[in-house]
């Protein structure tokens, strides 16, 4: 089979494109770069042993997604080309609305008329907004605190509508929780161009030097810290998640919705002093007040991922940490 990825060279992209090489499938990636770097590409080759075809473009550029689809049979296709980070869409809302809804238009337009109608889709846990109970179900209500969450929310919604439309496409929602860590090798991790979004980035940022310290965001949430409760996730169990949502949602002309994460909730310093611990380094931190948007505690009920896709999460939050301290001590 034939899969595009789109923002196949950013953290999540690059990862699950790892993953479905391993795993036989032909890879088609199309990236503009916006978030990470081309030599990912190299480096997806040189854990592989194969060189997935990369198209440079954006995916709200139609005329780059009618080259892909001329050029090559697509057989299904995992949508990860969106911006990511809460914080920042609160600060340029319009920026997010405008990329992550327009991807996902254009590129369901461009499926449509070349009859490829399998897609798995990047969705976030951040559509259950301030969740009313732990853990959280795929039943569980939804609303979201913040532009990236709501233009999460509103795909989903796209998503949904465009299978009542027209009953052919099979599509599964991919729910994020935090994925962090880094493949093995060391070769590819998050690595984001500018200040991180993220906490593992940052945490590994401050431990190499990069950066003074680490902003901790609010230590007056009602948690046993009193900083934010997370579900940290393995990038790696994440990308093969997506596989095992390839292979049962093919071709089965339905649309169905998964949590992706572990079923546990960390600390932001419960993560700081497990880094410190596992990686013998020091990580630096202040306290700052809340960001705008960020909620107290999150992390997934897990059982319809197990049961369905017979997927769940099997790396601990020692490899993720020594994962992603190996793999920025890999690019120093």
């Amino acid at each position: 089979m034939k899969i595009l990825v789109t923002g196949g060279s950013g953290y999540i992209g690059s990862h699950t494109s790892v993953e479905l090489i391993n795993a036989g499938y032909e890879v088609i990636i199309v990236d503009n770069f916006f978030n990470s770097q081309p030599e990912v590409i190299d480096r997806i080759e040189q854990i592989t042993h194969k060189r997935p075809l990369c198209y440079e473009g954006n995916v709200c550029d139609r005329q780059v997604l009618e080259k892909i689809f001329q050029e090559h049979n697509i057989d299904a296709a995992i949508d990860f080309a969106a911006y990511k980070a809460v914080g920042e869409s609160v600060s340029k809302p319009l920026m997010y609305y405008q990329n992550n809804l327009n991807a996902l238009m254009t590129l369901c337009e461009v499926m449509q008329e070349h009859d490829c109608k399998n897609l798995v889709f990047s969705s976030s846990a951040t559509v259950y907004g301030d969740p009313e109970s732990v853990p959280i179900s795929e039943e569980s209500s939804l609303s979201v605190t913040n532009p990236y969450g709501a233009t999460k929310l509103y795909g989903e919604a796209i998503l949904q509508y465009l299978h009542i439309a027209d009953p052919q496409w099979s599509i599964a929602i991919l729910r994020y929780f935090n994925p962090i860590g880094a493949h093995s090798s060391g070769l590819i991790g998050e690595n984001p161009n500018d200040i991180p979004n993220n906490l593992m980035p940052y945490i590994c940022k401050v431990a190499s030097g990069e950066l003074p310290y680490l902003n901790v965001f609010g230590d007056d949430y009602p948690t046993h810290d009193g900083t934010g409760v997370r579900d940290y996730i393995h990038v790696v169990d994440l990308a093969i998640g997506h596989i095992a949502a390839l292979k049962t949602i093919c071709d089965t002309h339905n649309i169905d919705v998964f949590n992706l994460g572990t079923g546990t909730g960390y600390s932001v310093l419960d993560m700081v002093h497990a880094y410190e611990t596992i990686n013998q380094v020091k990580v630096p931190y202040r306290i700052t007040k809340r960001r705008p948007g960020d909620i107290a505690e999150c992390y997934a009920d897990t059982s319809k991922a197990e049961r369905v896709l017979h997927w769940r999460a099997e790396r601990t939050l020692e490899e993720m940490c020594k994962d992603a301290y190996r793999f920025i001590n890999h690019q120093v």
